[in-house]
């Protein structure tokens, strides 16, 4: 049979691409099998094409990144003009409009007291930054002692030294770089649906919450610089917490003399319903840490954000000047996409939309997986969701990683034209702009999986 245009030209980049191209935490061997590299080249809306014009619904939104939709024609001009008008100047020394209107912009979103932005490219740079900078302020305090960040098992907060130091990710392999940083200690994360204490809310009392004083006073108060984690970790299965949990960590953190950070990376702008993770908790935390959502992927920029008490140290003297910077930090052509991103998220109500039609997604999902009995939970908020996929629903018994879901259920999901991170746990985590008929075509595609693969099992 002749090949098409379109399939010799996907051949050929498939093979110059597996002969070239390093692709991002993937194994050479999968993207070498049938079907295992594929090559998107546009998108619009929620959903994107591939090389032969096949056509998906974007249930992760790229990574949890692209909010406010794929195709904006609108992002585009504004860095084609910010690229006209000035490109770059060194943001070690100066500064652009851009830089200074976003700033001032993120200030009257934030959580009261979130007052100073300092602008890094990625997620994994923001956190790396936000640990140093809670280091070097209990230092500037004369409290040197104070190094030791304690984050949450299950937890994701990046892949640079530092970050990777305090993951807590099932799916991060620490192994090949340890020994990573001494001055991390771990946790057990929110998991209300496979309890690591065997305990049941409210009963609990948020056990989980509490213990952290008892780890705390083991190393030593003292000792400890900050505690991090999500407000809703997406990694470790998108708990959403009580109200007590983060208002637990805020009173522990302020007895101790601990610094607070959120990292928002994932949870940010919009995402859960609200501008930020930790706005369900009604607390501000010391630092927070964004990427992803503050652009929608059209131009790569993250935010380490602060209170004025943790800003304010750094500015008193001379030598308590923040030496940490990264060249490409607070681009402008970056800082200019990010502002318009949120300009269209406020004009378009999207916060909003996340929540009403994150509230319907979720109902239809748990409609869908009353049929299945290897469905033991749907959980979330906004538009972030997970549906989890057990052996027997009554004793809660997961598959192991020999049951092989992964291409079970994601191959299958994709077959259909769903892009989303599936196996035993299935993220969901659409554009902000997803509508209802959408969110139906989402839960149906899903129906019609897991109905196969019962059959298979």
């Amino acid at each position: 049979m002749e090949l098409s245009q379109a399939q010799i030209n996907e051949a050929d980049y498939i093979r110059r691409g597996l002969d070239h191209l390093w692709v991002h935490n993937t194994n050479y061997l999968d993207l070498a099998k049938p079907g295992g590299m594929l090559v998107f080249t546009e998108g619009q809306g929620i959903r994107v094409r591939d090389i032969n014009g096949n056509s998906y619904i974007d249930a992760m939104s790229g990574l949890w990144v692209v909010n406010v939709g794929h195709g904006r024609k609108e992002l585009a001009e504004v860095a084609a003009k910010q690229m006209s008008d000035l490109a770059y100047v060194n943001t070690f020394a100066y500064t652009t409009p851009p830089a200074i209107d976003l700033a001032t912009k993120l200030a009257e979103i934030t959580p009261e007291g979130i007052e100073r932005f300092f602008f890094v490219n990625s997620g994994s740079e923001a956190v790396e930054t936000a640990i140093k900078m809670a280091q070097q302020w209990h230092y500037i305090h004369g409290d040197k002692k104070r190094t030791k960040i304690i984050s949450r098992r299950g937890s994701y907060h990046g892949a640079t030294g530092t970050a990777m130091s305090v993951n807590g990710s099932n799916y991060t392999n620490r192994s090949p770089f340890e020994p990573l940083s001494p001055n991390a200690r771990f946790i057990p994360g929110i998991n209300c649906y496979h309890c690591p204490y065997e305990k049941t809310h409210p009963d609990c009392n948020v056990f989980c919450a509490r213990t952290y004083e008892d780890l705390i006073n083991f190393e030593q108060p003292e000792t400890i610089a900050a505690i991090i984690a999500e407000p809703i970790s997406a990694s470790n299965g998108s708990f959403v917490p009580w109200q007590e949990y983060w208002q637990t960590l805020r009173r522990l953190c302020d007895k101790y003399g601990i610094l607070l950070i959120a990292d928002e990376v994932i949870n940010g702008f919009g995402r859960t319903g609200k501008w930020f993770g930790i706005d369900h908790y009604g607390i501000t935390p010391d630092i927070m840490t964004t990427a992803k959502g503050i652009s929608s992927g059209y131009a790569p920029i993250a935010c380490t954000m602060t209170t004025r008490k943790v800003a304010d140290a750094f500015a008193a003297d001379q030598s308590n000047t923040f030496h940490h910077g990264i060249t490409f930090g607070t681009h402008p052509v970056s800082c200019a996409v990010a502002l318009r991103n949120i300009e269209i998220m406020e004009a378009e109500g999207l916060i909003e939309n996340s929540a009403s039609t994150g509230a319907y997604l979720l109902t239809q999902l748990r409609e869908m997986a009353a049929r299945h009995p290897i469905v033991g939970d749907v959980r979330g908020i906004g538009l972030l969701q997970q549906v989890e996929l057990v052996k027997d629903r009554e004793t809660r018994e997961p598959f192991s990683r020999e049951d092989d879901l992964q291409s079970k259920v994601g191959d299958r999901l994709l077959a259909r034209g769903l892009l989303c991170r599936a196996g035993s746990n299935i993220s969901i985590a659409p554009p902000l702009i997803l509508n209802r008929e959408d969110a139906d075509a989402i839960a149906e595609i899903l129906d019609i999986v897991l109905t196969e693969v019962e059959e298979i099992l």
